[in-house]
C-alpha cells in the first residue's frame, strides 16, 4: 500500500504530570529527544507540554514515551491523556505496518540510553587501551 510521505511525519503533544521534582519537564524532554534517530523536532510548549515531530518510519510515540519514562520523567496519566495516547500508538503502529516496516522498539530505546550514557560525566570510564583491558 503506497503511503504519502505526510502521513509518515507525526505530529504530537505529550503532556507530563505537575508533581515532580523538575518543574520545567518538557524542557528536559526536548534537550534528550533533539539527539534521537526519527525524531525532527521537539519544542517545550510550556512546563509540562512538549511539542514533538517525528518520523513514523524511525521511531514511535511508544518508544519516545518509554525513553522519557526511562528518563525518570512523569507523564500525565488522566484518562483522556491515556485514551488519546493510545489512540496514537495504535494509528503509529498501524501506519509502520502498512509501509511494511518492522522494527524492535528496544533497539531504538537502547539506542537513545547508550547515546545519553557516553554524553555524561561519570566515573564509570576505563582510561586504559582496549588491549591492555583484557589482561586484568
Amino acid at each position: 500500500m503506497d503511503i504519502d510521505t505526510d502521513e509518515h511525519i507525526k505530529h504530537r503533544e505529550i503532556l507530563f504530570h505537575r508533581i515532580h521534582p523538575n518543574p520545567h519537564q518538557a524542557r528536559t524532554a526536548a534537550h534528550f529527544l533533539l539527539e534521537a534517530d526519527g525524531i525532527l523536532h521537539a519544542e517545550p510548549a510550556s512546563p509540562l507540554l512538549l511539542h514533538v515531530r517525528y518520523n513514523v518510519l524511525k521511531t514511535t510515540l511508544i518508544e519516545i514515551e518509554a525513553a522519557l519514562i526511562e528518563l525518570g520523567l512523569h507523564l500525565d496519566t488522566s484518562l483522556f491523556n491515556r485514551l488519546r495516547r493510545a489512540l496514537h500508538h495504535y494509528t503509529d503502529e498501524t501506519v509502520r505496518a502498512n509501509s511494511g516496516c518492522e522494527r524492535d522498539e528496544r533497539i531504538i530505546t537502547q539506542h537513545l540510553f547508550a547515546k545519553r550514557y557516553a554524553l555524561i560525566e561519570h566515573g564509570c570510564r576505563d582510561e586504559r587501551p582496549e588491549h591492555w583491558r583484557r589482561y586484568l
